[in-house]
């Protein structure tokens, strides 16, 4: 078994790295934190490499102890988590490739089995929920420390509960999790309510500028480098602009444009019956049916115009 394997590699890796990938959410955070701590528990000491993440991640347990690099260049053992495909580790990619052996723990229905050991189950609404059933699997205990971050990464990753793909399951856990005392309300706030100055001005700026489409299925918006540089945003801090989009009634399909050095950044949404990863499959990215994203060359007009005209052909 996959788990087996894992365990076994686990056991006899002194070197051990944990990866997720770029522009890292609440679940990329979360899942790697719980990994980090387990990892930790479990008598290991393993590096935990994530360049950037939003700073209402601080709150998190073990964030302290987070490296923007290593001087380590081939680990016994890496970790990814919560990245469908090897090209989104991106500039940390080489701590994957050069590693003795690579694991692969993930919920993307995208993922391309990148890994030597792959654990993938799509039907988990986030990587986090993955990893108790891992973490009870390997026997160890789940702290306090370990369920908060677990739990952020659940939060986040089914906006508060209200996604599709929550289970009965999820509640399981979270009730688990609030009977080994961690905070859910106060988790709640601050990995999902709480917001930076910044992040609000750009959805002050982003709401200014929606537009609905398509007799009112696509809501379209988007911000450029130059609305960041303004409002001195930092990584993260357009977190949740998507939404905006999709909770307005008779939208199907959401599309927030974020203007990149990489080029443009394209996340999408949708409500009831388009499948957001085809669309951006297209472009080379993916996701799960009901959020999904991907980066796509040219001017804000070029991107607007190709992103649009695939998501129509959806409708």
């Amino acid at each position: 078994m996959t788990l087996d394997n894992i365990l076994e590699e686990i056991n006899k890796s002194e070197k051990i790295v944990i990866l997720t990938h770029e522009n890292p959410d609440g679940d990329a955070i979360g899942s790697s934190l719980a990994m980090y701590l387990a990892l930790k528990a479990y008598g290991k000491n393993p590096d935990i490499i994530i360049p950037e993440h939003p700073r209402i991640f601080n709150c998190l347990p073990g964030i302290n102890e987070i490296k923007k690099e290593s001087d380590i260049e081939n680990y016994d053992l890496a970790i990814s988590l919560d990245c469908a495909s090897i090209k989104m580790l991106n500039g940390f990619a080489k701590y994957f490739e050069n590693a003795k052996t690579k694991v692969n723990i993930d919920h993307h229905s995208t993922n391309t089995m990148f890994g030597d050991y792959n654990y993938v189950n799509p039907d988990a609404p986030a990587c986090a929920q993955i990893l108790l059933v891992i973490f009870e699997y390997f026997q160890i205990e789940i702290t306090k420390e370990i369920g908060t971050c677990i739990l952020a990464g659940i939060i986040t990753d089914t906006g508060g509960f209200k996604y599709q793909g929550v289970t009965a399951e999820t509640f399981e856990f979270v009730a688990w999790l609030l009977n080994k005392g961690v905070n859910v309300s106060k988790v709640y706030h601050q990995v999902l309510q709480s917001k930076t100055k910044p992040n609000f001005e750009l959805h002050r700026i982003a709401n200014n500028r929606i537009e609905f489409l398509a007799d009112g299925k696509i809501a379209y918006t988007y911000i450029t480098k130059e609305d960041e540089e303004k409002v001195k945003a930092e990584n993260g801090d357009y977190e949740g602009i998507v939404e905006i989009g999709r909770d307005v009634e008779g939208v199907e399909v959401s599309i927030f444009v974020r203007q990149t050095e990489k080029g443009c950044k394209i996340s999408l949404r949708s409500n009831e019956y388009i499948n957001v990863s085809d669309a951006c499959m297209v472009f080379g990215g993916g996701g799960h049916p009901r959020a999904a994203g991907c980066i796509i060359q040219g001017s804000i007009e070029q991107v607007k115009d190709k992103i649009i005209k695939e998501v129509s052909r959806l409708l």
